[in-house]
Parts: C-alpha cells; structure tokens; sequence
C-alpha cells in the first residue's frame, strides 16, 4: 500500500504555484496534526488561525522567510495566489460535477427567481435600473431632500434662527476682527464648516444612504454585478467592481479601500483610478444634481460628459496597461424583503460615520482657508489655479470654489450651491464647473487613500492625469455648449 505522503494532491495547480507550495513546506519544521501541503495552502491564503499557530511555533527567522516569500509570490505574478488556488478548486469541482450530477427536468421558477433573471437581463435590467437611479436618487435624494429639506434647514433654521444671534454673540464676545472671522466670517467654522456639514450635506447623506441600504439589504447588487459584466471587461474591469464603484457613491475613500477585493492589481489600479475621476461621492452627488437641475438640460450634460470620461477613460487603461483581461464570480444571494430593523441600522451606523468623520474635516478646512487668508497663501493658490479656470472660459470668482474641492469634493460643491443662490454664476458656467468639479482632483484623504494603495509614484501620476482631464474635459464642454447653445451663458 502507498503511504499518504506518495499519493499525489488531488488538486494540481500550475507550476509556479506548486514551486511557492513546495518552498513554503520546505521551512516548516514544527508538528501541526496537518500535511505540510495544507499548511502552506492555508498559509498562502493567509487564514488566520493557522498565521497564529505559525507564529507560536516557528521562530522569527522562519516566518520573516515566508513572509517574503508570499510578498514575491505577489509581486511577481498579475494574478495573487489566492486568486489561482481558488480558480482551480473551481475547475476540478466542476469537472466533478460533471462526471457525479444528473440534471432533472427543470422546474418552475419561483417568483423570486423570475424577478431575478430580469433584473439580469440586459433589456429589463437597464430599465430597472434607470428607474432605480431617476426616482431613488435623482427625485428623493436629489430633489426632495438637497432641494426642498436643504432649503428648509439652511434658509429658515439656520439663515433665520440659528445663524444671526451666534453671529452677534461672537461679534460681542471677541472685539478682534480676524478672530470673529475665524467664527462668523465668510468662511468661519460656524457660518460655513457647521453650516455646510449639517444644513447643506447632512440631509443629502441620510437620504443616500437610507436609499443605499434599502437597495444593499434587498440583495440587488449582485445583479447589478451580473448585469455590467460584460460592460466593465471593455474597461478592463469584471462586474465586481461594481461593488467599489457603488460604495463610491457614498465615499470614495472608502470605496478605494475596498478594491482590495478585485483580483489583479491591473484591476485595482483601474478601479481607483476612475473612482478618484468620474464617480462623486454621495454629499457631492446630491449637492450637484440639485444645482444643476436648475438649468435646462444641465443634469443630461454633466451626465454625458462624466460618462464619457469614465468609458473613454476606462476603455484606454485597459488597452494600455498589461495584463490578462478580468474573469468574475461572485456569490448571488437570494432576493428578499429588506427589513427595516437592517435598513435602520446600516443608515444610523453610516451616518455616525459620517458625523464623525465629515464635521471634523469640514472644520478643518474652514481653519485652513482662514489661515490661507490671513497669510495670503490661499489668494496666492487661487491666482494660480485662476489661469486653468480661465482657459476653459469661466470666471476667476470659481477658482475658490474648485480650490474647496481638494478639501473635501462635497465642499466644493457646497460652494458652488451658494454661488447660485445668490445668483452670481449662469447656466452655461454652472455645468462646466460642475463637470470640472467631478472631475477634478480627488480629495486630501481619497489622495491618501491613493498613495497607501498604489504609492507615492502611482498616487501622484493619477492626480496629475485626473488634474489635466479635468480642465480638458471643462475646456471642451465649454466650447460645444456656447457652440450648440443649449445653454444660455
């Protein structure tokens, strides 16, 4: 009889990867009740239990060897040994399969499943989701709460309660002009840091959200996944990207973390990429549609143009960077009911989330346009960024507006929202920036986020090329919409 140890794995894997296993199983030298070989799988795979029962028992030389052994296995390959391991498991349980199942005569589909394979179908998907995104974001996040609860909270409670005695207080309390502006000034951390964050943005993020989470706990997005597949391989990218892309409707610092899920590197370098240039977050989308939806045909603009820089944009990275194009699969729960006690609680947890970590930023930057005033660095800064804004033919008063957008892309916005309120801006000005200020450079912590994911190099590449399409694309704009005139200047 063979011992265990001759009998050869059922699983073979390709020959890089058998050399990896072989080398890992080499330094292990402590007794672990397992074969060597699913040692070292379930250490390539990073499972947990077993890293810590590895720490426990080998010494320090031995796991600084793996370790680098696993970062080269990384480095050195488009696609992570994880991703192979489970691509052939995949192939030998289907060859399986094949061999052991006997397929009856189907059944009827139940109602949930109908509703399924349409949601999938490129037809009535398309329609579902068009429907989804023009009354779920556009008419409720969009219209009702950045138009009719904004103004409500920003005109009547703040502009009419709340704002004018703070203002006299602090006018009485500090006698020092630059300290009052600090508080109450054009840009204090009151008058626009507190107000931007709770009046402006605070309703718009909790609509998103309740939307988002309805959507999310309804098991919709795996479909949603299923149904761009095939549009995302042309941009180089396999429906699982869809996940990042719809967290970064919500945040897109976030969602460039999360695309740590997507297999290649290729991939991920992609995703960020466009997340960082075409996909607002949720206080900026809500802030935007409500502001270009007061002019005719303005939301159909900026749409298109955003559109068409994300595809263009995507289809080129794909050809350009090497790499083999992406393949997909992904786990589709069963539709359901969403509950409310889920929906409720995922909205709560995201909005705490951004109390805590929105305010904060918006005081900052209120501090540091204070600051940049009063040492003239910020009216140095927007003389700068004055001459980009002035070649795609907007006036210099938007260069601060698109200088707020580095702060935070929903402050930005914010910005613009107020200049249109007060009418100093028209259409054909208001589109162009909006489409800019969707464009333009990520925000401080998304740029971060970029350069933990990608490097320095790498992070600093994208906002360079994310700057430059920016006013490109605004450039353009600008042209064909004084060209075609469908907006008045």
């Amino acid at each position: 009889m063979k011992s265990s140890a001759a009998t050869a794995p059922l699983v073979q894997y390709d020959p890089s990867l058998e050399n990896l296993i072989a080398q890992v199983e080499s330094l292990l030298t402590a007794d672990y009740g397992l074969s060597k070989r699913s040692l070292a799988l379930l250490i390539i795979q990073e499972d947990p239990e077993i890293w810590q029962l590895v720490f426990q028992k080998e010494p320090e030389t031995t796991q600084g060897k793996i370790r680098r052994l696993l970062q080269s296995a990384g480095r050195g390959g488009e696609r992570s040994p994880l991703y192979r391991i489970v691509t052939a498991r995949q192939r030998l349980s289907e060859a399986l399969c094949r061999q052991c199942v006997r397929q009856r005569a189907p059944t009827l589909p139940t109602l949930s499943q109908q509703i399924s394979d349409l949601l999938i179908n490129p037809l009535y998907g398309s329609i579902f989701l068009a429907l989804l995104l023009y009354f779920a974001f556009y008419q409720f996040v969009g219209v009702f709460a950045a138009g009719t609860v904004v103004e409500f909270l920003e005109d009547t409670l703040f502009g009419e309660y709340l704002l004018p005695p703070i203002i006299r207080f602090f006018q009485w309390l500090i006698p020092w002009s630059i300290l009052q502006d600090l508080f109450v000034g054009e840009y204090g951390l009151i008058t626009l840091g507190v107000r931007y964050a709770l009046a402006l943005l605070l309703p718009i993020v909790t609509a998103f959200f309740l939307v988002f989470s309805l959507v999310e706990d309804s098991g919709y997005f795996p479909r949603l996944a299923l149904l761009v597949d095939r549009l995302f391989k042309k941009i180089g990218l396999s429906g699982r990207a869809v996940i990042p892309m719809v967290l970064g409707f919500g945040c897109d610092t976030m969602a460039t973390m999360v695309t740590r899920i997507l297999e290649t590197r290729r991939e991920r370098m992609i995703a960020i990429f466009l997340l960082a240039l075409a996909v607002p977050c949720s206080a900026q989308l809500g802030v935007l549609m409500a502001t270009v939806s007061k002019i005719p045909f303005g939301i159909a603009i900026w749409a298109f143009f955003v559109s068409l820089m994300f595809l263009t944009v995507g289809f080129l990275s794909s050809r350009i960077l090497p790499g083999e194009p992406p393949r997909f699969y992904l786990e589709v729960v069963p539709l359901r009911l969403p509950r409310l006690e889920n929906v409720l609680a995922k909205t709560l947890s995201r909005l705490q989330w951004y109390l805590w970590e929105v305010t904060p930023l918006f005081l900052l930057a209120s501090f540091l346009i204070w600051l940049g005033q009063l040492t003239h660095i910020f009216d140095l800064i927007i003389a700068v960024l004055s001459y980009p804004v002035a070649w795609i033919g907007l006036p210099s008063s938007l260069a601060p507006v698109i200088l707020f957008g580095f702060f935070r892309r929903d402050y930005g916005a914010a910005g613009l929202l107020d200049m249109v309120e007060k009418g100093v801006i028209g259409g054909k000005d208001l589109v162009v920036t909006a489409i800019v200020l969707t464009l333009f450079v990520p925000c401080i912590a998304n740029f971060l986020m970029m350069v933990r994911e990608q490097g320095w190099k790498t992070g600093v590449l994208m906002t360079v090329l994310i700057f430059t399409l920016a006013f490109f694309t605004g450039w353009v704009a600008s042209h064909l919409i004084t060209w075609t005139r469908l907006i008045p200047a």
